[in-house]
């Protein structure tokens, strides 16, 4: 089966065709490093590190490129409250990103860009705009002419008109017209500047990300991607003055997530509703956030309420008793005669793992994907029962589910998983001894014997089919 996405140029799911064959040049729109970042931003790095991840399951290698936005007028107004520099600024809070995005298991970007580091790269791209009469200058500002580009609102499917109703765009004398936007601006008191063609300024924010993409991508890249309210303006703009300044198409396929609401609203800081990574992880494992998100699929609205994270909070708690389970069953597994409680469960096995990839494979379902592994988790749990169980069985469940975490990371793996390795000697042994002082009816010592596991993070369970161990 063919990897499909969703082309939110074209509305439609596409069979996946990178540029290069097995590579994949992948760039994601970071944050503006002037606060922590929120839920609304963490749906975004969480979905697309799935999708890096399921790539590299495939084969591709991927040149990962996540940029940060290091300045523009909401870093400056920032840093001016703070009575720090912008530099400061940034500083601070692309440390706290990096915090949070490893507490969120989002794996590490290829490149981590900030668009301070390429202002060569930006006023080159705006020269060849210039050249070409794409770009003019309006009062010391440079500004990108949108009446000058027949494609623009390719990726919104709109016309300028369209565009123009139902755009917010703010008078501005200096724009030609209303839908142009801001390449350089002129230098104003007590804000960053470099020097430039045009007189000491800056960039405006949406040449930054063109300027990145294409230093660490190339002119044509294979998947650019972002959060809803990035389609337009800032990706319509990206594909405007990058097809403008190259002539070649910016992008192949572009992804959005859907909109997260709190409570049913917009998440805004006038609402006061803007829940911070930060504070979240404060109160949820961060993995049951990570769950949270992906239980749904990517491009579908999501509302976070306390009642849905707790569901998240409970459902991966079933899925991580499964794997737990499994895992304190290997060590008992023997080799012995496949019979029809094994055949049963290679079967759904072999169900499970098709049924897994075809959801994953359909632009990146992870909701049904997990739904995969409730099913299978049931399986497992009735075969765990057996007074007997098969040790290749077991080791080849626990593959699977292991397979599947690395992509998904909602779980957490236990020391031994993957590797199907005996406890260690001592942990045996001492579970051994347990076991012959219960048959003796020694309780005092059992007991004891439990009580010293238990000091050393082993949790001991006693189950109808035998004793079930976990670390705590």
């Amino acid at each position: 089966m063919q990897l499909k996405i969703y082309n939110t140029l074209t509305r439609k799911k596409e069979e996946f065709i990178p540029n290069q064959e097995g590579k994949v040049d992948f760039y994601v729109c970071g944050p503006t490093v002037y606060d922590y970042v929120h839920l609304g931003n963490a749906r975004v790095f969480i979905v697309f590190d799935v999708v890096r991840r399921y790539l590299e399951h495939c084969g591709y290698e991927v040149n990962y490129v996540q940029n940060f936005t290091d300045i523009d007028d909401k870093m400056i107004n920032r840093a001016q409250e703070l009575g720090i520099s912008v530099d400061a600024l940034a500083e601070k809070f692309i440390e706290a990103y990096l915090d949070d995005a490893k507490a969120l298991r989002v794996k590490e970007a290829t490149h981590y860009p900030r668009a301070t580091r390429h202002i060569n790269e930006i006023i080159s791209i705006i020269e060849r705009l210039m050249e070409k009469g794409l770009a003019y200058q309006s009062d010391g500002d440079v500004m990108f002419d949108t009446g000058k580009l027949a494609r623009y609102g390719v990726l919104t499917q709109q016309n300028k008109d369209d565009l123009l109703a139902g755009a917010r765009v703010e008078v501005n004398e200096k724009k030609r017209n209303p839908l142009d936007f801001v390449l350089w601006k002129r230098e104003k008191p007590g804000e960053p500047s470099w020097e430039s063609p045009w007189g000491k300024g800056r960039p405006g924010w949406h040449i930054e990300c063109s300027a990145m993409a294409m230093s660490y991508l190339g002119e044509t890249i294979d998947i650019h991607a972002g959060g809803p309210d990035l389609t337009f303006p800032h990706h319509e703009n990206e594909i405007a003055q990058s097809e403008g300044s190259t002539g070649k198409p910016f992008v192949r396929y572009w992804m959005h997530t859907g909109y997260l609401n709190i409570n049913a609203e917009k998440m805004s800081k006038s609402l006061g509703n803007v829940l911070t990574v930060k504070d979240l992880t404060e109160k949820f494992d961060p993995q049951a956030l990570r769950f949270f998100i992906l239980a749904s699929h990517y491009r579908s609205p999501l509302n976070f309420d306390q009642e849905q994270m707790q569901n998240s909070v409970n459902g991966r708690k079933r899925l991580q008793n499964t794997l737990e389970h499994l895992h304190s069953a290997l060590y008992r597994g023997k080799e012995k005669e496949i019979e029809e409680a094994e055949r049963k469960l290679q079967e759904e096995l072999n169900k499970a793992k098709k049924n897994f990839h075809a959801s994953m494979l359909d632009d990146f379902n992870t909701a049904e994907a997990i739904g995969e592994l409730f099913a299978f988790a049931r399986e497992v749990n009735n075969y765990l029962k057996q007074p007997e169980l098969h040790k290749g069985i077991l080791e080849a469940v626990n593959d699977f589910y292991q397979d599947c975490n690395n992509i998904l990371e909602i779980l957490k793996v236990p020391e031994a998983c993957g590797q199907a390795q005996e406890l260690d000697e001592k942990v045996k042994k001492a579970i051994e001894k347990r076991e012959r002082a219960r048959r003796e009816k020694d309780f005092a010592t059992a007991d004891r014997i439990r009580d010293e596991l238990k000091n050393q993070g082993i949790l001991l369970e006693d189950t109808p089919q035998g004793v079930r161990w976990k670390k705590i």
